[in-house]
């Protein structure tokens, strides 16, 4: 089961850090509403621009964290907590904008994922 989690810790980690750090200025069948970048989903979703920066500052750096808990003890458990906390934003931001449930199947899912890993 051990490695199940790792594979889990890259997946999500690594999805994240795609979102945030490659695909920002790309658009996506993903986005809020009808997006083309991050910043444009963030002011869909009326929230500004300051908080699309804090929350990738956040995303990413617990993204790196949960990479690091593969070789580092006892700090899982805040990366998976911090994302899935994150990802709760997210899926309600979709629902608020009344998004199609398709485009919140991402964070869902990731979110699933923290938590899976945050009770493991």
């Amino acid at each position: 089961m051990e490695y199940v989690i790792i594979a889990l810790k890259i997946i999500v980690a690594v999805s994240l850090l795609n979102v945030w750090l490659v695909q920002r200025n790309k658009k996506t069948k993903w986005r809020g509403g009808d997006a083309d970048t991050l910043v444009e989903e963030f002011k869909v979703y009326g929230l500004p621009v300051q908080v699309c920066f804090i929350v990738g500052i956040l995303k990413v750096s617990l993204s790196l964290l949960l990479i690091a808990s593969i070789w580092v003890s006892g700090i899982e458990s805040y990366a998976a907590l911090g994302l899935a906390a994150l990802l709760t934003g997210s899926v309600i931001m979709h629902l608020k904008i009344g998004d199609p449930l398709y485009k919140s199947f991402p964070a869902a899912l990731f979110l699933t994922l923290c938590l899976f890993i945050y009770l493991y």
